[in-house]
């Protein structure tokens, strides 16, 4: 574990949900739980995946937020560094020990481009994405004052209507703009549709993708006629990485879920109908709850209600079982349908979250599990950096 934790001076139930050696049902509730085998085999088999196909693959970090499973993703998966939203982020995993940050998001404020400016002295190649031609100047300015440099990926709009330039022209005025100003360095293009990687249907992401791999097509054949080469391409998510690997434009995949999995994309299917939760990837993070209440006979009450999770993309559901379901939330309760009586007090469950991304945000530790014990207690590292 990165973060010096003297675990002798942790009680269970206060500062942390357990400790290594304890057994699985002894862990105090709600909390995050990782299956350690399962996160394993999933960082492996994309790590296998972007090498076979010629890809680098850059982790999200802002799906975990932990510099552990950052380093755990560089060692079995051979990821090049993270991306990651925010310069707070930023600066969680180049103190972390991650040499190669990118900030896939506009940097304006500037405190922020100042501290992005300082990123490099802790070791790390800073990149950030840019889709303003005032932004190239504040970010020169900064850089020209610590004496470092910031590398630059333009933003392209593929289809997300939130940030970015349209392709070609605009990218080529930006690089160039990039190019020319002191201190920074155009490193390439950021192309990522968010929203498209939920779409259930395999055709229609692969359809919405085609879209976005021509307009990059066109945009990198105008930069290299201006004599302008591009390190990264990037771009590709859970919902679509096997799309930009065929493409024979991108060379960066940019995925995060994968690892930890939840029921929002495990509802996705892939190209032979399967949804992908039950054979391309395995469910690694569950919110581990106890049922504290059983006055009704037909509903149990958890511990795990909205303070341990974020329904943004829908409800959790209960792995493994289809006898009980989540069926309703409070801030701390979560309500089990329970027809036939099946549950007691105390008993425990293992709820897939909606949305790892902002659940796992609201967690101060991973538990790491392996065969029935705790192996390992991991810090989300970077919780509540938002700013």
């Amino acid at each position: 574990m990165k973060d010096n934790v003297n675990f002798e001076e942790l009680e269970v139930g206060y500062d942390v949900p357990a400790l290594p050696g304890m057994d699985e049902a002894d862990i105090a509730t709600p909390c995050l739980v990782l299956d350690l085998d399962a996160l394993e085999r999933n960082i492996k088999k994309m790590g296998d995946f972007a090498k076979s196909h010629g890809m680098r693959h850059r982790v999200h970090g802002k799906m975990h937020k932990s510099v552990d499973v950052a380093l755990l993703q560089e060692k079995l998966g051979g990821s090049v560094g993270v991306c990651c939203q925010k310069v707070s982020e930023a600066e969680v995993f180049a103190r972390g020990g991650i040499k190669d940050v990118l900030v896939s998001n506009q940097v304006r404020q500037p405190e922020k481009i100042d501290r992005l400016a300082r990123l490099p002295k802790l070791g790390a190649r800073a990149i950030c994405c840019v889709d303003d031609m005032d932004n190239v100047a504040e970010l020169s300015e900064a850089a020209q004052k610590h004496g470092t440099q910031i590398e630059c990926l333009v933003e392209i709009d593929v289809g997300a209507g939130r940030c970015g330039v349209q392709y070609g022209q605009p990218v080529v005025d930006l690089a160039k703009a990039i190019d020319a100003a002191p201190g920074l360095k155009y490193a390439g293009i950021q192309a990522y549709q968010g929203a498209m990687q939920h779409m259930d249907s395999y055709e229609d992401r692969k359809e919405k993708t085609s879209v976005a791999i021509e307009q990059v097509r066109e945009t990198l054949d105008m930069l290299k006629a201006e004599g302008i080469e591009s390190d990264i391409v990037g771009g590709g998510g859970t919902g679509s990485y096997y799309f930009e690997s065929a493409s024979g434009v991108f060379n960066e995949l940019q995925c995060g879920s994968y690892a930890f999995m939840d029921a929002d994309y495990g509802r996705i299917l892939d190209k032979d109908g399967n949804r992908i939760d039950q054979g391309e990837w395995e469910n690694a993070l569950f919110i581990l709850t106890s049922v504290m209440s059983h006055a009704k006979a037909d509903k149990a009450i958890v511990d795990a209600g909205l303070k341990a999770q974020s329904v943004d993309s829908g409800l959790p559901t209960i792995y493994g079982r289809d006898d009980v379901e989540y069926v309703k939330c409070s801030d701390e309760h979560g309500v089990v349908a329970d027809p036939d009586g099946v549950l007691k007090v105390n008993d425990k469950l293992k709820l897939v979250p909606g949305h790892c991304d902002p659940t796992c945000n609201v967690h101060d530790w991973y538990v790491g599990v392996r065969n029935g014990k705790v192996e390992t207690l991991w810090p989300v590292s970077a919780r509540g950096k938002a700013y």
